[in-house]
């Protein structure tokens, strides 16, 4: 993921975000095999429709709306706001969190938080990609099914795949 090949599938990104993360993305993204025209696609379209365009690493929301969540992990009171989405991906949920810590190596229980930084924005949402099996599901060009299993529905389909379909013409 070249700089140039990021903004013109990301025109609503910054030119300081573009700098920021294109590096970062062709670091991670190579390293967990996200590699090849139709994974980098559906992956870049995820990842900028979830980020808001490269500009958040954590969820606007609250969290509160997973307080409780037995599905995310969230077992703990305050774990919902405390393990909202973050990452490029808005990984979510003690669960994850607790994951995630385990594969990169950094504390996620203790410090969430430290999955906003931009390094560690975009390793822990190359990992969730790699561990949830994207990047097979991408090579058969369901972008419906990944949606579904990032997303869990479709919302921001159009947007979602807009992205999508600028970067298959953007990428080699």
């Amino acid at each position: 993921m070249t700089k140039e090949e990021l903004r013109q599938i990301a025109p609503y990104a910054s030119g300081k975000n573009i700098n920021i993360y294109a590096p970062l993305l062709a670091k991670y993204m190579a390293h967990y095999g996200i590699a090849g025209r139709m994974r980098e696609a559906a992956f870049i379209a995820t990842v900028l429709h979830e980020s808001g365009s490269l500009t958040y690493t954590e969820e606007i929301a609250s969290g509160l709306a997973y307080e409780g969540r037995k599905d995310l992990g969230n077992i703990e009171a305050g774990d919902g706001e405390r393990f909202k989405g973050r990452g490029l991906i808005q990984v979510t949920g003690r669960a994850n969190y607790a994951l995630a810590g385990v594969a990169l190596g950094i504390d996620c229980i203790r410090m969430p938080d430290i999955l906003s930084e931009p390094e560690n924005a975009v390793k822990v949402s190359c990992w969730w990609w790699h561990m949830k099996g994207l990047n097979e599901i991408a090579d058969t060009e369901d972008f419906r099914k990944v949606t579904r299993i990032v997303n869990g529905g479709y919302n921001g389909w159009t947007n979602r795949l807009n992205f999508y379909n600028r970067a298959k013409g953007v990428l080699k």
